[in-house]
């Protein structure tokens, strides 16, 4: 069954969220709420946040207009249901008034109709008792606001049809949403199981008196976060979080019950923004935080360490596999990285030695080491040697968001004519991490014994090529910051050192590690308006990938000097003059010249004379000039022999296009 016609039930911070969103993508919508004066609010809501879209640029005025008119709105859901395809509840986390949604929509709903539940934490298998058809129930997770962030948990109950799991996942991509599905139903499910531990960690910090919330929060502002864990709860709503850990004691462990100050601020009416008191004073519509020192009682240690130990915790039930937990925090909680990729450069004994201290400080088991980091093998655990059959069998389903392996982000094409294009795949801006060095040193051991592959063609994916290194990613010690600085270096020499000719294609940016990285090709094809430069003096850093050393030798000291020293930008054609570009692009599509480029070169330059002469070139550089002479002689003398040049030559003499084997 195709899905046209939503219902959203509950015209909430999040029900409003959801339903604009399915309008704007197409949807017909029905908003429904029992309560009149939530869905007048929510209709302005809604025309507001539809007119900022306008005011931004990322819709039309005619779309807004469209969207409102896919949208209706309703105080009676039998008849709001009756002829949807997909019934989303959205109401209040609780478990009792979430059934109650679900018998009733159950009854009125056609029997082919999904019904999904936005819940946070509660098990989609309990609220599927309730209804009819307890197959076609399933677990639909957004993430507050719903209009920007871009993952949605999709949660199968016990009995639930997998087929309706799987159509719920297309509709997210249809949103423009990344499903992420969980594979057994669990509470909290990924993020909020996650973040179960954080909230009860900082509930407990006040029970004990051991910082003020400002001192917390001012730390973590410290640490690059937009929001301290105070603020954030004051946000949502501090009965939120008193109301999570409340369901974790009763569905998880006890244990989540020992925090005492969220639920008795919520009782007393402190619930932060909505009640203009929680945490802080928010009369005048922000946190009024005060300008006190930030707390040195707590460390960003204790919170990976959280982290990590929950996810292993995830990964041993079979909850999800080590990728999607990553992915599912990087987007649910709107983070640079996730504790997968924070586990990767910390020790078993670092994360068991903090979670023991954890756990003697605050008196609590749920901090106490999973069993895995117990045992030492905490890294079998991130790598997914853990996971059981059918997690790392589980299909994927994902819609606008980078892959993290390094297969994804480095995509590698073979096009006819001996050519080779490798595709940086993290758009929009294509930043080098980890992940890429890893694909890009994959990719260049495969191609360099490849007898078929002549010119590799280093690209971005869509308008960029790359604006450089990505410094969000998690760094433990200025020891693994050198450690991926070398990593990258090393990567770029094996580019160059590669017995292929190698061509970049610079379009929009190329700057810092990017441009490094078109350094170590060969020639470096660009556009006219493609922005290029060195800002890492800006940042405090150098460049660390070679470029420092490179640069001078194509440019000379001089020019090399005024680039880097004052970070200046140039585009294509000034590169060009400079002698960093080998070639302009002309206007059209810069990926389509390339390739029509690198195919010409591809089928008339000999492909072990080019392997002499990179060499050559690269080695020449360094050697007396009697050295590199001797190197010349020697090189032409094993040409000499091939069959490449007896080609070359008979097709000169025939006046015929050569056709070189590699021989």
């Amino acid at each position: 069954m195709e899905i046209k016609k939503v219902a959203v039930i509950g015209a909430g911070d999040m029900g409003h969220g959801i339903a604009e969103l399915f309008a704007v993508n197409g949807f017909d919508v029905t908003l429904v709420d029992k309560f009149p004066q939530a869905l007048e609010k929510a209709k302005g809501r809604i025309a507001a946040s539809l007119d900022k879209m306008v005011e931004r640029g990322k819709i039309t005025k005619d779309q807004a207009a469209a969207a409102l008119g896919r949208l209706t709105y309703s105080g009676e859901a039998g008849s709001a249901v009756s002829q949807a395809d997909l019934v989303v509840e959205a109401v209040p986390e609780s478990p009792e008034l979430k059934k109650a949604v679900f018998k009733e929509v159950s009854s009125h709903a056609p029997r082919g109709a999904i019904l999904a539940s936005n819940t946070s934490n509660i098990r989609i298998s309990d609220l599927a008792e309730a209804a009819s058809g307890p197959e076609r129930v399933v677990g639909m997770h957004f993430f507050n606001p719903p209009m920007v962030m871009k993952l949605v948990e999709v949660i199968p109950g016990a009995r639930t049809d997998p087929a309706v799991e799987q159509q719920t996942a297309d509709v997210c991509a249809k949103i423009g949403r990344t499903a992420v599905k969980v594979l057994k139903d669990s509470p909290g499910f990924i993020v909020n199981r996650i973040n179960a531990a954080d909230t009860l960690f900082f509930c407990l910090v006040q029970d004990r008196g051991i910082a003020s919330p400002a001192e917390v929060d001012n730390f973590a502002r410290g640490q690059g976060l937009p929001m301290g864990p105070y603020e954030l709860m004051d946000f949502v709503g501090v009965d939120v979080a008193a109301d999570s850990l409340a369901y974790f004691a009763q569905a998880l462990s006890p244990e989540y019950g020992k925090g005492k100050t969220f639920a008795s601020m919520a009782k007393a009416g402190l619930l932060g923004k909505k009640a203009g008191k929680g945490f802080y004073d928010w009369s005048t519509g922000k946190a009024q935080i005060p300008k006190v020192p930030a707390t040195e009682k707590i460390s960003i240690m204790d919170i990976f360490a959280l982290e990590i130990n929950e996810a292993v915790k995830l990964i041993e039930e079979g909850v999800a596999g080590p990728d999607d937990v990553e992915r599912s925090v990087i987007l649910g909680m709107n983070r640079p990285f996730g504790p997968i990729s924070v586990a990767k450069d910390l020790s078993n004994a670092e994360v068991k030695s903090k979670l023991e201290e954890l756990t003697k400080n605050y008196g609590c088991q749920i901090f106490a080491p999973a069993k895995s980091i117990m045992e030492g093998r905490l890294r079998d655990a991130i790598e997914g040697r853990l996971a059981p059959k059918e997690a790392t069998a589980a299909p994927k389903v994902e819609a606008q968001a980078p892959q993290t392996k390094g297969q994804g982000v480095v995509r590698l094409e073979r096009l006819p004519g001996g050519v080779a294009r490798v595709v940086l795949n993290r758009p929009k801006f294509n930043m080098v991490n980890a992940d890429v060095l890893d694909g890009l040193d994959r990719v260049i051991t495969e191609l360099s014994s490849d007898q078929e592959t002549r010119v590799v063609l280093i690209t971005g994916e869509g308008s960029v090529f790359s604006s450089g290194a990505d410094l969000s990613q998690f760094v433990s010690s200025s020891l693994a910051f050198m450690e991926f600085a070398r990593k990258g270096a090393r990567t770029m020499r094996r580019l160059a050192e590669m017995p292929k000719l190698t061509i970049a294609v610079l379009k929009g940016y190329a700057l810092g590690g990017g441009l490094e990285l078109a350094l170590s090709c060969d020639l470096r094809l660009a556009t006219e308006d493609v922005e290029m430069g060195f800002p890492e003096l800006t940042r405090g850093l150098v460049p660390a990938w070679s470029g420092s050393q490179r640069l001078p030798k194509l440019l000379g000291i001089s020019k090399a000097s005024a680039l880097i020293l004052t970070s200046e930008r140039i585009k294509g054609r000034r590169g060009y003059e400079m002698g960093l570009v080998s070639r302009l692009i002309p206007p059209g599509d810069p990926d389509e010249f390339a390739v029509q480029y690198a195919t010409q070169l591809a089928s008339s330059q000999a492909p072990v004379a080019v392997m002499l002469a990179k060499r050559l070139i690269s080695k020449g550089a360094e050697v007396a000039l009697d050295d590199g002479l001797e190197m010349e002689a020697m090189a032409a003398g094993l040409l000499f022999g091939t069959e490449d040049l007896k080609e070359g030559i008979s097709a000169f003499l025939g006046k015929r296009k050569p056709e070189f084997k590699g021989k």
